[in-house]
């Protein structure tokens, strides 16, 4: 199975069941915003000295390398915390 964004590669579907009560289930949730807000945070820092053109060939590849991999760390955040929303809709967030 593939989606978009996946260039082609397999994807796996994983299952985690976590028992939480209602704190924790806030507390993990902050914490995966936490992660977010600093992942997003260090990919504009590190596409934005990428669009300015800092460095030399090797080190921008080496940086576009970097802004991928902050992407989708980025985006796997967004994914899991969009999850534990689905998961518990009536739980205050």
């Amino acid at each position: 199975m593939t989606r978009p964004g996946s260039a082609g590669r397999s994807v796996r579907r994983i299952q985690v069941s976590i028992p939480l009560d209602d704190d924790e289930l806030r507390a993990l949730r902050g914490a995966l915003l936490a992660a977010r807000a600093t992942e997003l945070s260090e990919l504009q820092r590190r596409a934005g000295r990428l669009n300015l053109g800092y460095g030399s060939d090797t080190i921008r590849e080496a940086m576009d390398d970097e802004v991928a991999h902050l992407r989708r760390r980025w985006d796997m955040l967004d994914r899991l915390i969009a999850a534990l929303d689905e998961a518990a809709p009536d739980r205050p967030a």
